[in-house]
């Protein structure tokens, strides 16, 4: 049996960020939840305080003998805007900035060189602004917000569409 690994995103809203690595053989899981902050054990209620210091992120559990690191990065920058430091599309503030929080060294030399990349790449109109960071504890978020696009299909379609994400990520990456 293999080792698996653990890999930790914010991507804003954590509800988007669930199904796009959810589909895949050799991951585990996605669990939506709450990092970098300075509170123990933060509430959503916490969260959306603005007070705390947290991200709304998803910790990914994952197979890297089956699906690598690098194609997770791949999958997470084409989730979101990574140019916008004050939030994701229509979600405003700090609990929904982007960050890969890495775990090893590799990890965070593997993250470096994605967003050089994708900078290199000129694809967008201003700098990359997501942060590359140290993990840190990682809360799960309350069982309501666990693949809410399973629980709540039609509702969590509408927020993508009117939130603006499935818009900019066509804009960008069209149907890849």
């Amino acid at each position: 049996m293999s080792k698996l690994d653990k890999a930790t995103f914010a991507g804003g809203c954590f509800w988007c960020m669930v199904k796009p690595f959810d589909q895949y053989e050799g991951i585990e899981s996605v669990t939506s939840g709450y990092t970098g902050g300075h509170l123990e054990n933060p509430t959503y209620q916490d969260v959306c305080s603005e007070k705390t210091g947290h991200y709304e992120a998803v910790q990914i559990i994952f197979d890297p003998s089956i699906f690598s690191y690098e194609k997770i990065l791949d999958i997470f920058w084409r989730q979101i805007d990574p140019t916008d430091a004050g939030g994701q599309f229509f979600d405003r503030g700090d609990s929904y900035r982007t960050a890969i929080f890495y775990h090893s060294n590799e990890q965070k030399n593997l993250a470096e060189l994605s967003k050089q990349h994708l900078q290199e790449k000129a694809q967008f109109a201003k700098p990359i602004a997501t942060m590359i960071l140290p993990a840190e504890t990682f809360y799960p978020a309350e069982d309501y917000h666990q693949d809410y696009y399973k629980k709540n299909p039609h509702r969590y379609s509408m927020y993508r569409k009117g939130s603006g994400r499935d818009t900019f990520i066509k804009n960008h990456w069209g149907d890849e």
